[in-house]
């Protein structure tokens, strides 16, 4: 991904994140159309590796003219709930595009639950489902995660059944 490798290029680690990584896991069920990468940088220090891609900065996001996708980078550290995760941790994954620091199918799932303990989003909870039932997920580190935050093993255990059923 172009956004991914200027980044990576400028020494700015930045991962892909939320809906953009619910996305680029579930196949395009979901589609997003902001992409999130996470970062420690600022955005005034982003703006000019992203404007050599042709993108316009308004207010916090990133506008291309000739893309439905707009990008935004929301302040790091990188977590999922209470859980904090080093960026440098983050692989890189060889897409159609180029390379991408992205979030593991795992982490996602994980951040996507995070939304719906933390802030009683239904819609994250439906994506977590759409992401693993196209993806392998490592449901003990997910029910590990969910106690540690404090969830009831009964809100992954829906998520996984559901994925698994495919509904």
């Amino acid at each position: 991904m172009l956004v991914s490798e200027a980044l990576e290029s400028a020494g700015i680690p930045a991962v892909l994140g939320g809906g953009g990584a619910v996305t680029h896991y579930s196949k395009n069920e979901y589609m997003s159309t902001d992409l999130d990468f996470i970062t420690v940088e600022r955005n005034r220090v982003i703006e000019p590796i992203v404007a050599k891609l042709g993108f316009i900065r308004k207010g916090k996001n990133f506008y291309h003219p000739s893309s439905q996708f707009f990008l935004e980078f929301p302040p790091g550290p990188l977590s999922f709930g209470d859980k904090y995760v080093d960026t440098s941790s983050i692989e890189l994954l060889k897409t159609e595009f180029g390379l991408l620091r992205a979030i593991s199918p795992t982490q996602c799932v994980m951040d996507r639950l995070a939304w719906v303990i933390h802030g009683n989003d239904t819609q994250a909870k439906e994506q977590a489902i759409l992401v693993a039932k196209h993806q392998e997920i490592d449901w003990e580190q997910v029910y590990e995660w969910s106690a540690s935050e404090g969830a009831e093993s009964a809100l992954v255990d829906e998520v996984r059944s559901r994925a698994a059923s495919g509904r």
